[in-house]
């Protein structure tokens, strides 16, 4: 009796760890004997490369976009709070070895390395860019009517970071880093300036869901043609390392009205 009141009382102290409500409690409750041998570096044991390196509270891993993640250990799992928190059953744990259950349910086997060299593998520079990291600057002369019409885009890198949760190799959820852009569009006749905007992907989201928009990317904005509606822009939202994109008109009219809608 006294075994089922204590474990109904370690639940009640996680959930309330995971809600946030007693940060003291998480403290208490935390594995600190099996955090600490999961300091270093830990390699698959069937590949012999780098999966990870544990260094204090966070996880770091090798490559250039994985950002690090706190961690905790708290009884037989191991809680990786990213972009959000994923809990990974531990199976087996020892000074040496470190065996857990990723999100496919496959057991993974880690050895810890003993190769200082190894540490060369976590020093690589983090900052990588989906855009060409520089200023994109375009012009078009358009002739509508009896009018001239100056067209001006300028693609502006930014450090707006964008965050796509995704799996490594060994089934870990890790958060990937990206760098939005800004895109300034502008018309002119003549000396006259008809229209004048800054566009940012927050922009669109009464075109683009939600979840989509958050891990999204403003790739570019291009004029596609013009007509007696105006000029016909393409925006262009894509998801990082994926082939899927929204493609939204943004419509300037001649006198300097503003539209917008989802191409097909």
């Amino acid at each position: 009796m006294k075994k089922i009141i204590y474990f109904l009382f370690l639940s009640v102290v996680i959930v309330a760890c995971r809600n946030g409500k007693d940060k003291a409690s998480a403290d208490v409750q935390e594995n600190l004997q099996a955090k600490q041998m999961l300091q270093g570096i830990w390699l698959d044991a069937d590949e012999g490369v780098p999966s990870f390196r544990a260094k204090g509270d966070s996880i770091f891993y090798p490559d250039t976009i994985s950002q690090p993640a706190r961690f905790r250990i708290v009884a037989d799992t191991l809680m990786i709070e990213g972009a959000y928190l994923v809990k990974y059953p531990i199976v087996r744990q020892s000074a040496h070895l470190f065996e857990f259950v990723n999100q496919n349910g496959e057991t993974i086997k880690l050895v810890k390395s003993e190769d200082a060299d190894d540490l060369h593998f976590f020093r690589m520079n983090r900052h990588v860019t989906l855009n060409q990291n520089k200023v994109i600057k375009r012009d078009s002369i358009v002739v509508l009517g009896s009018e001239r019409y100056h067209l001006y885009v300028q693609v502006n890198p930014t450090t707006y970071k964008v965050v796509k949760p995704t799996y490594n190799d060994e089934g870990v959820e890790v958060d990937n880093v990206y760098y939005d852009n800004t895109i300034h569009l502008a018309v002119f006749n003549g000396a006259s300036k008809v229209y004048s905007q800054d566009f940012k992907k927050q922009d669109f989201k009464l075109f683009v869901p939600e979840a989509y928009l958050r891990q999204s990317i403003l790739s570019d904005i291009t004029l596609v043609k013009a007509d007696t509606d105006g000029f016909h822009h393409r925006a262009q939202l894509c998801i990082p390392d994926s082939p899927s994109s929204y493609v939204v008109e943004v419509l300037v009219s001649a006198k300097g009205k503003m539209t917008m809608k989802v191409m097909e």
